[in-house]
C-alpha cells in the first residue's frame, strides 16, 4: 500500500508529487532504501545513547533540507547506497547484537513507505526500542502509521518564525508543521518513561540555538510550554551550531545567547538536556563511510 504512494509521492509536507519509481522527489530519494551509515553512536543524548551506543541507522537524503545541516553530505547531498528490505532487517539485528539500547532511525520519514512494512514486522522479535530522529517535518498522516511502532521520537522543533524557516529550509508553514507533529508524536508515546536510564518510550523534542536568533529559540521554548506540561515531554537544548558555508549563520554560538535560551527552559520546568559549547566542533559529525551498511 505504502510503495503505492511513490508513484506520485505526498508523503511529506512538501508534497512534491514525483514520481519516484522513475526518478527522486524533493527528497533526494527515489524507491530504494538508501542509508550511509548503520554504527553504534555515542553523541546523542544520555538517555538515548546510554553507555552502550544507540543503534543509529542514518538515511540518505532529507525533505526538509537546512543550509545550515553538519550532515549535509548524506542530507542534501544524498551519499549513501541502495540497499535490499532484507539487507535492512539484518542490519537492525547486528546493530541490537553489538549492544545497541535501540534503533535508531535518523531522518528516515521520506523512506518510511520503504521500510514501514519490515519495521512492522520485526518490531515484537527486536525487544528494543524504535526511535524516530527527524527534523518536526512531518505530515500526521505519515505519523499515523508509525503508531504503535515508534517507541520514542525524537523530534526538532527548529523555527519559530516563518521568515527564518523560509530563509533557512525553504519551508514557510515550518512552525505550523511542526506544532501539529510533535502534537501526535507526545499523544503516541505519552510520558516520557526510563528503564536503567534509557528512555523506552516519550518525546525529546530538540532545539538547536542558532547564532544571532536567540529570541526566535526563546519564542519556540515558550510555544512548547504553552503546547505541553512540563512532564509531557523532555527537551534538549543544543548549542553545537558548527559553521558549514552553506547559507547559515558565519559564526559560533556566544555563551551568552544559549545561556538565555537555557534560562527560559529553566523556568519552563521541562526536564531534559543541556549542552557544552564544546559540542560544536566538527568531529562530533559521524563519518559517513556506509559503516555497517
Amino acid at each position: 500500500m505504502y510503495s503505492d504512494m511513490l508513484r506520485h509521492c505526498t508523503f511529506c509536507p512538501r508534497r512534491c508529487g514525483a514520481d519516484r519509481t522513475v526518478s527522486v522527489g524533493i527528497c533526494g530519494v527515489g524507491d530504494k532504501i538508501k542509508i550511509a551509515r548503520a554504527a553504534l553512536h555515542f553523541w546523542e543524548e544520555p538517555c538515548i545513547s546510554g553507555t552502550r551506543g544507540s543503534g543509529t541507522i542514518f538515511f540518505s537524503g532529507c525533505s526538509l533540507g537546512c543550509v545550515f545541516c553538519q550532515n549535509k553530505k548524506i542530507s542534501t547531498g544524498c551519499f549513501g547506497t541502495d540497499i535490499t528490505a532484507d539487507r535492512f532487517r539484518e542490519i537492525c539485528f547486528e546493530l541490537k547484537a553489538a549492544g545497541a539500547h535501540n534503533i535508531n532511525l535518523v531522518t528516515a520519514d521520506h523512506q518510511l513507505p520503504l521500510i514501514l512494512p519490515i519495521l512492522s514486522d520485526i518490531k515484537d522479535e527486536l525487544t528494543v526500542p524504535i526511535v524516530f530522529n527527524c527534523s518536526g517535518y512531518e505530515s500526521p498522516e505519515m505519523l499515523s502509521a508509525l503508531d504503535g511502532i515508534v517507541d520514542v521520537y525524537l523530534p526538532d522543533f527548529k523555527f519559530y518564525d516563518d521568515t527564518l524557516s523560509e530563509k533557512y529550509a525553504d519551508a514557510p508553514r515550518y512552525r505550523e508543521v511542526a506544532e501539529k507533529a510533535i502534537s501526535e508524536m507526545a499523544r503516541q508515546t505519552g510520558k516520557p518513561t526510563f528503564s536503567d536510564g534509557i528512555l523506552v518510550k516519550g518525546t525529546l523534542v530538540r532545539h538547536l540555538v542558532l547564532p544571532g536568533h536567540r529570541n526566535d529559540s526563546i519564542k519556540v521554548i515558550k510555544r512548547l510550554a504553552e503546547m505541553f506540561d512540563s512532564t509531557e515531554i523532555l527537551v534538549s537544548l543544543m548549542s553545537q551550531y558548527t559553521p558549514t558555508g552553506g547559507g547559515g549563520p558565519s559564526r559560533r554560538l556566544t555563551t551568552f545567547e544559549y545561556e538565555s535560551v537555557a534560562a527560559v527552559l529553566e523556568k519552563a520546568g521541562f526536564c531534559g538536556y543541556f549542552q557544552e559549547k564544546s559540542s560544536a566542533k566538527e568531529e562530533y559529525t559521524p563519518p559517513f563511510d556506509l559503516e555497517g551498511v
